[in-house]
């Protein structure tokens, strides 16, 4: 009375080969979605940037007054502009890019004979798709085999009522390939499996497939934090707004109290590209795009870029057991009999008592056919291993199955040898609890088990147990409590914990953040695997006991219990809602459709890649790859350190626009020679921006990132201690460069000296200002020793840059500098160092107000 344990038909799909060789010919399944932005597009787009109409309007203004040259350096400094936003701009599409890929909803294939996982949009024609409950259907296909399979098409047809499906019988198939309608053997693109599970051939993908002849598109990942958004764009447009109204009053001013209305205009170009921050939306761009792919880089999808900035904000991490905290590498370890015997599965006993197989195989036939669980996977693993030669094996026929539910954790598979044969077996696998209860077991033999599973669940088992019954006549219960159950025995699984678990967990605890675990398994279990992970627990809270508590006795609860055994998913929402309410900031995981609402509560969803369903990575703002515990660690570490690098940048911009629009205003204020124009503060920006575009999101993380405590989730990007640090830092550099303009003006240097003096100084001063914002947290020395081969370029091509404009009659000619000696260029670098010293004092002051 068994059933071949290899009962899923043999499948061997397409080869790898031809899957390649079609997606060729027939491109990626997806749909059509918005126009890539390529780099002719993007030189559009940066056209209109203000910037470069400055850079534009000085090169017109120097043709006026017959400065070829000028203008065409100005020109040229215009073009590198575009080409180095195109260049950047560029690299985070083709990161993007990327990002998209793996935001494609995941498929299960079979190629050459084996099941793997793959982008959706890398599924072909004439696929082989394996479905379970929860999943995408990622084309449109024809089904080949159908276990009690319903599809939800509403996406389609408008109708929320999922549709029955069937297995497809040859020479019998519709006539026509639609969407709605019950018994159908088609199962469209876009719809979700919300009940079964079964086996398709793909017959139609993107365009060609129904949703896409009705024009639906693929959502593209957000490429940009909202609220960080609007903050950089509120600050742009003040500075915007002020440098604007500043650059108009000094070109009036020049014209009249010096006349040469050109040279005015010039003198207020400067001015204004001076005091024009442009770069901060240019670097939250690219620190958000290439810090998803660094993310990604960790075996971690962000879908949702506003994730990176609240991963730091993080106070409460929920993680569910198995597959996460553990291997999800299910193993049958232990059985136990009623009456007793015991047997533990290793790899010298081959051998299976009769007692004990009998036991395997009522679990093998209350699995599901083609099993995702890991645990009905062992059952099979096991059968396939121990019992293949069974004599007695037979093909038992699926007459209905009984889902496990809320009221219910069991469930049941009806058997019959034939159609034609009115008897069936029934075989029922579940909690031990729930098993009870179908067997009716007396209160004394309830107790006694309830003993051996305790027993079991300590040793970090997890423990099922196992029931079979027979029923003759053609009708079949409405329920599984219908059947008389007889009580098989009990099966304990191993998962064995992550290696990497209690270093993440540690991790955690020193950032500040409570990890939590909330699992469907036996509270003993629960208990030992928490032990081991090295979670910090007094008791651990079950189902049971929520379901007694109001709201408030549940906030009550959530603030000092960190494991919860026995969940259901609709428990994990109220967990979530709880924690919330408490004020935490909230990472929760999840992998099943009812885990959905819970992912989308939390204030960071975090789907399995691996394991997970298509709904909860929907719903989720974080996708896991691996399905690891340390990833999240890992990301949260990444998110951190993505966070602070946005600040330094941040603080840098607008730290060294300080020097430059003072030096711009100041002889126009006081009658002095004009020192810079329109030439000399292009040159500054093509020094700012790769710096913070390469130097800054390169930068390795502070030592005290993981010993910090959370972020406030709305604590501003620009907090007060960090304006007045980065005007302290300008004040101090402007200053300094101005005393040195000052001085060599009463000195009676020609101008050309001075011009070149000063702007030497003024850059030795803005490569200073990089390394004291290398670190927030540490001291010079530790940030010199971090490596950054960024910083060590832009260095070089600084120096170079700075060495041909002197070396260079050409460029010295261009720029109006005069000839500097040594003693000059000791002066300069002397102010850079000055600069460096002074602000490393001064930012132990600090320290503290700078830690994100």
């Amino acid at each position: 009375m068994s059933r071949s344990a290899s009962s899923t038909i043999a499948m061997p799909g397409l080869s790898e080969a031809e899957a390649q060789a079609r997606l060729a010919n027939e491109g990626f399944n997806e749909l059509p979605r918005s126009r890539r932005r390529t780099p002719l597009r993007i030189a559009i787009e940066v056209l209109r940037e203000p910037m470069l109409a400055l850079l534009l309007g000085g090169g017109s203004v120097y043709l006026l007054l017959g400065h070829l040259q000028e203008a065409l350096i100005l020109l040229a400094f215009a073009t590198l502009s575009v080409g180095i936003t195109i260049v950047q701009e560029a690299r985070t599409e083709r990161v993007l890019e990327a990002l998209r890929d793996l935001t494609s909803p995941r498929a299960l294939v079979i190629r050459d004979g084996e099941r793997k996982r793959i982008a959706g949009r890398e599924v072909v024609r004439g696929d082989t798709v394996v479905l379970g409950e929860g999943d995408r259907v990622p084309a449109d296909i024809l089904l080949i085999q159908s276990r009690d399979i319903q599809t939800d098409e509403s996406l389609l047809t408008g109708e929320s009522v999922p549709v029955r499906k069937v297995a497809a019988r040859d020479g019998d198939l519709p006539a026509e390939c639609r969407p709605g309608g019950d018994d159908l053997p088609f199962a469209f693109s876009g719809s979700l499996v919300v009940r079964g599970s079964g086996i398709g051939e793909v017959l139609a993908t993107g365009p060609l497939s129904q949703i896409g002849a009705i024009g639906q598109s693929l959502s593209t990942m957000e490429t940009e934090a909202p609220r960080l958004q609007r903050q950089t764009k509120r600050l742009v447009g003040i500075f915007a707004l002020v440098g604007g109204a500043v650059s108009v009053l000094a070109v009036v001013l020049y014209g009249l109290l010096r006349g040469g209305w050109l040279d005015a205009v010039l003198a207020g170009i400067a001015l204004g590209m001076s005091m024009l921050p442009e770069e901060f939306p240019m670097v939250l761009t690219i620190f958000m795009a290439m810090g998803a792919w660094r993310i990604s880089q960790a075996r971690v999808l962000t879908r949702r870029a506003a994730a990176i900035e609240t991963l730091g904000s993080a106070t409460v991490l929920c993680t569910d057991k198995t597959g996460t905290l553990t291997e999800n590498r299910m193993t049958i370890a232990e059985m136990r009999t009623p009456d007793g015997k015991l047997l533990r599965l290793n790899n010298s006993n081959k051998e299976m008592p009769a007692a004990f197989g009998e036991l395997v195989e009522i679990g093998v036939l209350a699995s599901a056919e083609i099993p995702f669980d890991p645990m009905e996977r062992a059952f099979h693993k096991l059968a396939q291993e121990r019992l293949a030669k069974r004599a007695d094996s037979a093909d038992w026929k699926l007459a209905r199955a009984y889902g496990l539910g809320p009221e219910l954790l069991a469930m049941s598979n009806a058997w019959r040898l034939s159609a034609d044969d009115s008897d069936c077996l029934i075989a029922a696998k579940g909690s031990p609890e729930a098993i009870a209860a179908l067997c009716r077991l007396p209160p004394g033999r309830v107790a006694s088990l309830k003993d051996v599973v305790d027993a079991m669940a300590t040793e970090g088992l997890r423990v099922l147990g196992v029931a079979r019954s027979s029923h003759a006549g053609d009708q079949l219960p409405d329920k599984q409590t219908g059947f008389e159950f007889e009580f098989m025995g009990l099966v304990g699984l191993a998962d064995p914990l992550r290696a990497e678990v209690p270093n993440a967990v540690s991790n955690c605890r020193s950032a500040g953040i409570r990890v939590i675990m909330i699992t469907g398994d036996y509270p003993a279990t629960a208990r030992a695997i928490a032990r081991e992970a090295g979670l910090d627990f007094n008791d651990v809270v079950t189902g049971e006991e929520l379901k007694a508590q109001d709201d408030a006795a549940l906030s009550a609860r959530v603030k000092t219990a960190t494991v919860f055994a026995r969940i259901l998913p609709e428990q994990k929402l109220a967990i979530v809602r709880a924690l919330k309410a408490n004020g935490e900031i909230v990472a929760m995981t999840g992998d099943g459709v009812n885990d959905a609402p819970s992912l989308k509560a939390a204030n960071i969803g975090i789907a399995m890649g691996g394991r997970g369903t298509d709904v909860a990575r929907e719903a989720s703002s974080i996708v896991l790859l691996d399905d690891d515990f340390g990833s999240i660690v890992k990301a949260i570490r990444l998110g951190r350190r993505i966070y602070d690098n946005l600040r330094k940048a941040m603080g840098f911009i607008l730290a060294v626009h300080v020097p430059i629009a003072g030096l711009a205003l100041l002889p126009l204020l006081f009658g002095l020679p004009i020192l810079f124009g329109p030439i000399h503060i292009a040159f500054l920006e093509m020094v700012i921006d790769p710096v913070c575009s390469l130097v800054f999101e390169a930068e390795t993380e502070e030592d005290d990132t993981m010993r910090r405590a959370p972020r406030h989730p709305e604590a501003a990007l620009f907090s007060r201690s960090l304006i007045a640090w980065s005007v302290v830092q300008g004040l101090l550099a402007f200053a300094l460069v101005a005393g040195i303009f000052l001085v060599a003006l009463h000195w009676g240097m020609p101008e050309n000296e001075i011009r070149a003096l000063t702007f030497f100084s003024l850059v030795l001063t803005i490569v200073g200002l990089i390394f004291v914002n290398r670190t927030f947290s540490e001291s010079l020395l530790v940030a010199l020793v971090r490596p950054n081969r960024s910083l060590a370029f832009v260095v070089v091509v600084v120096a170079a840059a700075l060495g041909g404009t002197l070396a260079w009659p050409l460029a010295s000619g261009l720029f109006q500098f005069g000839p500097l000696h040594l003693d000059d260029l000791a002066v300069t670098l002397a102010a850079g160092l000055a600069v460096l010293v002074c602000l490393e004092v001064l930012k132990h002051f600090w320290r503290d107000g700078l830690k994100a």
